[in-house]
């Protein structure tokens, strides 16, 4: 029998109503034998997810403010889980512990994963699955780095004295015993460790969306489905901005050729979106298009450097390199010349730090001219379909070109996945729906 490890999101654990739906969608496959859980996501628009409550609820300790009323609030969004399953079940303890830990100066980490402790708790007694905490079985190191070796090793020890068995995601221990989470959305992380460690043949990944869009849907009104993806491309795709998946959650199951399937709660018969491993696999269902996906984002700028035979000078890139990382600043991008370097970074990285980082590169590198310009976005065209096919950074040219745009930068890579443009921040929406109808809806 196929073993399918399976994480649900928050909007897909939010009421009773959400949870029933997990239940049949579990249910109906019994290969689906290990879940992660999410904490409850939003019910409505207005509506607060549980982990900003609990995060809230830990800054309320912290001042030494009462929490009480405050965590009431918490209580009922699992209490009222609970009463609308019809379940039998009492975490009163759970809250007072948890609520006397807060009082007791627990960290932040630990307020915030208690969302998930507490999901997961309910889901697997509703389904009647073991329960494995993930502060058991998923490990960081000193340094806060996840400790895949150990993890692997442990889960996949524990995972065998369980025929099914639910995990709360988001969360592991540090080797003091304290509780660390991974960056937010990582409960995507820990459904793909448990496949990992399961030996899993398919990681699915149940959200509230049918997979990946090929574009933002809030800039091109119903754009395509992307029906295969690789993890090159999903990595490209979410790195500027595509969020469906946590974008470092590939990497577990990447190594060993698992594939990742985004499902949707709601809509469970739809295929949704398979994210594979090669190449060659894609291929196997294919695509009508050239490019795979486009995504973007706001708030860069860039520090152009001009110097007379500049790749002359050995070094001085190094030099520059040296002064931003000096001065706690990422590169992006580095689009060059023969006598021009132009290093893309972020905006918040520069705030309150332009002169100082001026200054110091005209003192390290002695440049003809330096200026910081932003108010720059960036616009990613990916897909495997670029690889070997003339025309297309001239086909993206000529798309912003005709919508009257002018394109401030562009960098491709030499494997040929993608093409990134820069553009002026007041031109981005327009910018990625004019390469967008010149790839998929001219096409």
């Amino acid at each position: 029998m196929q073993v399918k490890a399976v994480k649900f999101g928050g909007t897909s654990l939010s009421d009773a109503g959400q949870f029933r739906k997990v239940y049949d969608i579990v249910k109906s496959d019994e290969s689906r034998r290990y879940v992660v859980a999410s904490a409850p996501g939003k019910r409505h628009g207005s509506d607060t997810k549980v982990t900003d409550m609990l995060y809230a609820c830990y800054d309320m300790a912290a001042a030494g403010l009462p929490i009480d009323a405050f965590f009431d609030g918490i209580r009922a969004r699992f209490d009222d889980i609970i009463a609308g399953l019809g379940l039998d079940y009492n975490l009163d303890d759970e809250y007072e512990y948890i609520k006397s830990t807060l009082r007791h100066g627990a960290g932040r980490d630990y307020a915030a994963s208690r969302g998930e402790y507490l999901s997961a708790k309910i889901l697997a007694r509703y389904l009647g699955y073991d329960f494995i905490d993930a502060c058991h079985v998923v490990f960081f190191r000193d340094d806060g780095s996840f400790d895949d070796e150990y993890t692997y090793r442990n889960l996949e020890s524990v995972l065998r004295g369980h025929e099914r068995a639910v995990i709360p995601g988001f969360y592991g221990v540090m080797p003091n015993g304290t509780i660390k989470t991974f960056s937010r959305g990582g409960s995507d992380i820990t459904g793909a460790i448990v496949a990992r460690a399961a030996n899993a043949d398919i990681y699915e990944n149940w959200t509230d969306v049918s997979g990946f869009l090929m574009t933002d849907p809030r800039i091109v009104p119903s754009p395509l489905q992307i029906k295969t993806v690789t993890y090159r491309e999903l990595r490209e795709l979410s790195y500027m901005g595509a969020g469906v998946l946590h974008e470092d959650s590939v990497f577990p199951v990447r190594t060993v050729g698992i594939p990742i399937n985004i499902r949707n709660t709601n809509d469970p018969e739809e295929r949704g979106t398979m994210i594979v491993s090669s190449v060659n696999c894609a291929d196997l269902v294919g695509s009508d298009h050239v490019i795979t996906g486009i995504a973007g984002k706001k708030s860069f700028s860039v520090i152009r450097i001009e110097k007379d035979r500049m790749a002359y000078q050995r070094g001085f890139l190094r030099r520059v390199f040296e002064i931003l990382d000096l001065n706690g600043v990422n590169v992006e991008h580095i689009p060059s010349g023969i006598d021009t370097v132009s290093v893309i970074v972020h905006s918040s990285e520069l705030t309150g730090k332009k002169e100082l980082l001026t200054e110091s590169l005209r003192r390290a590198v002695n440049p003809d001219y330096i200026e910081i310009q932003d108010g720059l976005a960036l616009i990613a065209v990916v897909g495997r379909g670029m690889v070997g096919k003339p025309g297309v950074a001239s086909r993206i040219f000529d798309a912003v070109a005709g919508a009257h745009i002018n394109v401030r930068m562009m960098d491709q890579g030499l494997g040929e996945l993608n093409v990134i443009v820069g553009v002026d921040e007041s031109d981005f929406e327009s910018a990625l729906r004019a390469i967008y109808s010149a790839f998929v809806d001219k096409q």
